[in-house]
């Protein structure tokens, strides 16, 4: 289908395409079975000006949006859904810094962000808070010109290998999901460590950690936003990224068609190729429809996001989300069973991406949530 991309829009997907063939493919495995995150594959998206894609040209970026990320990440998502998180994962951290922070702070942490010099991770989740995020235990106490944090977060991508952190804490407890604030801490900020680096299904190559502060102190100069806007930047800032795990979900997706359908012109059995059997050709048609259903729907949530920046998007990046990870699971599924033995066996990539889809059901907000999400806001349109 032609979604009437620009030039540059073309050549990004190209260079993104090329990154992905060149760069991903050759370590995928090895970097899956061993659990390692190369840094030097992340110095290549930024040799190819993949950092900067949504970041604004003042800043050093490519001055780019949304939609284009997504089109970066699904190219490297359709070869490897898990080295290509590391990109993903810093634009999540990213979006809070360019949506809430101040001048001085845009101006002191884009420029390397775009450049690749330094990765960012987004710090929300906790032991006892995962869906329900107003239950964080991580505190921030006001101590002269700084706050001091205690507390643990968990499954953090990008934990231990970025430099820049986007922590949600409770600077006032009492007040329940207005009590929470927003800071940015440096991975060399004394009081903050790292706990175990996390043993994954799938995503293995993607660094997930446990972050910990003990007694970490913080300048106020750090706040993103205002005191208690926590969630407000938590929250807006998934309204912007979900369309990201949507095209992780699409690349992955994707990339199991190729190979499903490569293979079923190839493979021969009751002497012809199985793609000439009907039962292949409808699971075949089934998953390039669910697919281009779903980058439909990424796609223009993307662009709706990038041509009202201060619109509520709730329900469209919930939709995105869901759709898309439902049907990447769902057409994993399925090119493994037109593989046969085959697509479960380690040698080929597919049970890779059957076991990398999962997550994109799961991380920012299950499946469940963005049910939830998306009813909430139907409920409330039709009641206006």
């Amino acid at each position: 289908m032609d979604y009437f991309l620009t030039e540059e829009q073309k050549e990004i997907v190209e260079v993104a395409k090329m990154v992905a063939e060149e760069k991903l493919k050759p370590v995928r495995q090895e970097c899956d079975e061993k659990e390692i995150f190369p840094r030097e594959i992340y110095d290549e998206f930024a040799k190819s000006d993949l950092c900067g894609v949504y970041i604004p040209e003042k800043y050093g970026g490519l001055g780019f949006g949304v939609f284009e990320l997504c089109l970066v990440v699904e190219q490297l998502c359709r070869v490897d859904g898990s080295l290509a998180l590391s990109l993903a994962a810093t634009a999540l951290g990213t979006f809070p810094i360019m949506l809430f922070g101040s001048e001085e702070q845009k101006q002191k942490y884009l420029p390397d962000i775009a450049s690749g010099k330094k990765m960012v991770a987004f710090a929300l989740t906790e032991p006892e808070a995962g869906s329900d995020a107003s239950a964080i235990k991580t505190t921030a106490k006001e101590d002269g010109d700084n706050f001091v944090i205690n507390g643990t977060k968990c499954f953090i991508t990008n934990g231990g290998e970025a430099e820049i952190y986007i922590v949600i804490v409770k600077t006032d407890p009492h007040k329940g999901a207005r009590g929470a604030s927003a800071l940015i801490v440096e991975k060399d900020t004394q009081g903050f460590s790292f706990g175990k680096k996390e043993s994954k299904l799938g995503i293995r190559s993607s660094m997930t950690r446990e972050l910990i502060f003990t007694d970490c102190k913080v300048p106020k100069t750090n706040f993103l936003g205002r005191r208690g806007m926590g969630f407000i930047v938590a929250m807006k800032t998934f309204d912007t990224s979900r369309p990201g795990v949507a095209s992780q979900a699409l690349g992955i997706a994707q990339g199991a068609l190729d190979d499903a359908v490569k293979y079923a012109k190839t493979r021969i059995q009751f002497g012809a190729p199985i793609s000439s059997l009907q039962a292949v050709q409808h699971i075949i048609a089934n998953m390039a429809t669910k697919i281009e259903a779903a980058r439909a729907l990424v796609y223009q949530t993307a662009k709706n996001i990038d041509a009202n920046p201060n619109g509520k998007f709730t329900k469209e990046s919930a939709m995105s989300k869901l759709y898309a990870s439902d049907v990447a699971m769902e057409v994993t599924t399925d090119a493994i069973q037109v593989m046969g033995g085959y697509g479960y066996m380690k040698e080929y990539p597919m049970e890779k991406r059957f076991r990398d889809a999962k997550i994109t059901q799961i991380y920012e907000g299950t499946n469940q949530i963005q049910r939830n999400e998306i009813a909430l806001a139907l409920i409330k349109e039709y009641s206006e």
